[in-house]
């Protein structure tokens, strides 16, 4: 697996956390991974083999692009074969306007929007190895689409204050930094994200967990619990297994045996 992170110029980086592309073929047989949870929404494009999601109807193949919005627990994917990926990795706080978008709160979405037009000219650009214009030519378009976009100040400053605190912060004091009631905070954010600012917060904590178990599986999780504002291990554990379905001492045990992922770099499918 070759993952590589690209930061958005200037203009986007209020919408955009970053540009990134992975490649691994899966070998001739299915094979299936997980998603886990994060604080951040994805447009994926996909070339070479097809994506499906796991869905209580079974397998539903997955078009290019796709949104991958917030997840409350891991989704399951599958593919076989070479799989190369183009994602876009975008603030829930904006996302949904900058597609244009009505906000909802399923995990995967399939994107009905002008995007899918670069499907066809990337998908060229990547076949014949051409990196770079293939992210040159995504990254036109969020600057020349004239796309909505969020100039919304108080969601605008609530998202940096939940950033700098990795989802530390009670509502309270997110509303305070971003000048705001807690109420008037509470319904702007859930009409722009389709999630509460708890929901939200609740994810980029657990997220902080799971990548600092994923690098230091020793770690202690009191003292996790502590640095990252949860009540007491207990608390942290209960938010792990919620949005990882599994606890964080299994976790740390897998990710001691290198079972959780193909390489240290793990941010493509299981984002970092």
């Amino acid at each position: 697996m070759q993952h590589q992170e690209f930061a958005p110029p200037e203009e986007l980086r209020n919408t955009i956390k970053c540009f990134w592309h992975n490649r691994r073929d899966f070998g001739d047989l299915p094979s299936t991974f997980e998603v886990q949870p994060d604080g951040y929404a994805e447009i994926i494009f996909q070339f070479g083999s097809a994506l499906s999601i796991a869905t209580p109807d079974g397998w539903q193949p997955l078009a290019s692009p796709f949104l991958m919005g917030l997840l409350n627990q891991p989704a399951l994917l599958r593919t076989a074969g070479p799989l190369e990926i183009i994602g876009v990795r975008c603030f829930p706080w904006t996302v949904f306007d900058v597609l244009g978008l009505p906000p909802n709160k399923a995990g995967g979405r399939l994107v009905e929007h002008p995007i899918a037009q670069l499907q066809a000219p990337l998908a060229e650009l990547m076949q014949a190895g051409r990196l770079a214009e293939a992210l040159a030519q995504l990254t036109g378009y969020f600057l020349q689409a004239g796309l909505p976009g969020t100039d919304d100040p108080l969601l605008l400053k609530a998202g940096a204050a939940m950033r700098e605190a990795n989802g530390t912060l009670p509502v309270s004091q997110v509303a305070a930094a971003a000048h705001a009631t807690v109420r008037t905070l509470e319904r702007k954010f859930k009409q722009a994200v389709g999630h509460t600012v708890k929901d939200v917060a609740g994810l980029m904590r657990f997220e902080q967990v799971r990548n600092h178990l994923w690098r230091h599986p020793a770690a202690s999780l009191a003292g996790l619990a502590q640095e990252l504002g949860y009540a007491d291990q207990a608390h942290l554990s209960r938010e792990f297994k919620r949005y990882s379905g599994t606890t964080p001492a299994a976790f740390a045990r897998q990710a001691r045996h290198g079972q959780q992922a193909i390489s240290h770099d793990f941010v493509a499918f299981v984002q970092a």
